[in-house]
């Protein structure tokens, strides 16, 4: 994957003295396996076979991941183990996905984080094994760099990076992990003050909102945070700008979701560079939601997230059928129009998300080497970037 041939949305806003970074992440990165084509968990004392298994980086290099191949210019702050899974996370994220990890550090006699997704019909359950990064991100991170934004997980009060990182004008995006005391304390919101955006999904926002609609968790978020977004899976995005008077709903794009692991970051990253380079609302969503669509039809979690030129091939085949469904995509997403037209034919796409030399990480009927993509309507072509093969 060659530099020169990364897209970047954000390079008419640029300049020798603005920020070093666009994204700021920090969190726990994982060493994903993903088993997909289960028709249900197996039980106890059974062994089940599946058709296809994808393996990469996950946790927080779901979004860093998605983020770079958009574009950003991603730092991202983390604990690595020396062992196998770590130097593996490591060389993808670093010399692949072209992340800066001069903020994250490798420590001896840790083990890697390790979790195992099982996708059954549309959703997915993990097993995760793992121990406390050996270092708080505050520590890791110390004077956070100049950067556009940050993306950072909603808690009862505001780690000191990200708020050092906002008095310094950067803009936080907050996200919220699942609870699994079932507590979901809405004095957590408060701390939403220091945010510019905050974007769970349905499920988080009513439990915090205490509230049982989605558009009531919508309206009680918007009090509390200037740009609210809440996703409601196959029905789309709704959210509201209150610093522009916008608010929108985007429906979910009509597609057949093969692996859902990482989509929801890959919204994120997606709804981060929609904001950064000044798209209206409604654009932002839609950008998103088409980006999360993308993914969820490849296997791989953070690898399956599309670089410019997936999205470029998309736009291009919808444009080549301009009847039915598809010229409602066309209308929809036609401020793509012109962001696409500078895309060069080499831009990156999505890798093959596998560590093997052989990779059946691909969905049924799909084939599995680089290059040789299929053309499935609105669904995008097979991967022709980087694998992770080793």
């Amino acid at each position: 994957m060659l530099q020169q041939h990364r897209f970047d949305p954000l390079a008419a806003t640029r300049s020798p003295d603005g920020p070093e970074f666009d994204l700021l992440l920090a969190g726990q990165v994982f060493f994903d396996i993903i088993f997909t084509g289960l028709e249900q968990l197996p039980s106890p004392g059974t062994e089940v076979w599946t058709e296809g298994m994808g393996s990469g980086p996950g946790g927080i290099a779901n979004q860093a991941i998605a983020a770079s191949r958009l574009g950003l210019r991603t730092t991202l702050a983390a604990a690595f183990g020396d062992d196998g899974y770590g130097q593996f996370n490591w060389d993808v994220l670093q010399d692949q996905e072209h992340v800066d990890l001069s903020r994250s550090r490798v420590f001896g006699r840790w083990h890697s984080p390790v979790t195992v997704s099982l996708s059954v019909h549309q959703d997915r359950s993990m097993i995760t094994h793992g121990h406390p990064s050996p270092l708080s991100a505050t520590e890791l991170i110390g004077t956070p760099p100049s950067c556009r934004a940050a993306i950072v997980s909603l808690g009862r009060e505001v780690e000191p990076w990200a708020g050092a990182a906002a008095a310094a004008g950067t803009k936080l995006f907050g996200d919220v992990g699942w609870d699994a005391a079932g507590e979901w304390a809405p004095e957590t919101l408060a701390s939403l003050e220091h945010f510019h955006a905050f974007m769970p999904n349905a499920a988080e926002a009513m439990a915090y909102t205490r509230t049982d609609d989605p558009w009531a968790a919508l309206y009680a978020l918007a009090d509390r945070v200037p740009v609210a977004v809440v996703t409601v899976g196959q029905q789309g995005a709704m959210a509201i700008d209150s610093e522009t008077g916008e608010e929108e709903w985007v429906p979910a794009l009509p597609v057949s979701a093969y692996d859902p692991t990482g989509a929801g970051d890959c919204f994120g990253a997606a709804f981060v560079m929609g904001d950064l380079a000044g798209f209206p609302l409604a654009e932002r969503l839609r950008f998103a939601n088409l980006c999360a669509s993308l993914s969820v039809q490849h296997v791989g979690g953070s690898l399956a997230a599309p670089g410019w030129g997936d999205i470029a091939d998309w736009w291009h085949r919808v444009n080549a059928g301009r009847d039915g469904v598809r010229r409602q995509w066309l209308r929809r997403y036609a401020f793509l129009e012109d962001l696409v037209s500078d895309v060069p034919t080499e831009a990156l796409r999505r890798a093959t998300a596998t560590m093997a030399r052989q990779s059946d990480a691909s969905p049924p009927g799909r084939p599995a080497v680089p290059g040789q993509g299929e053309d499935r309507g609105g669904e995008p072509a097979d991967g022709r970037g980087d694998t992770c093969s080793r």
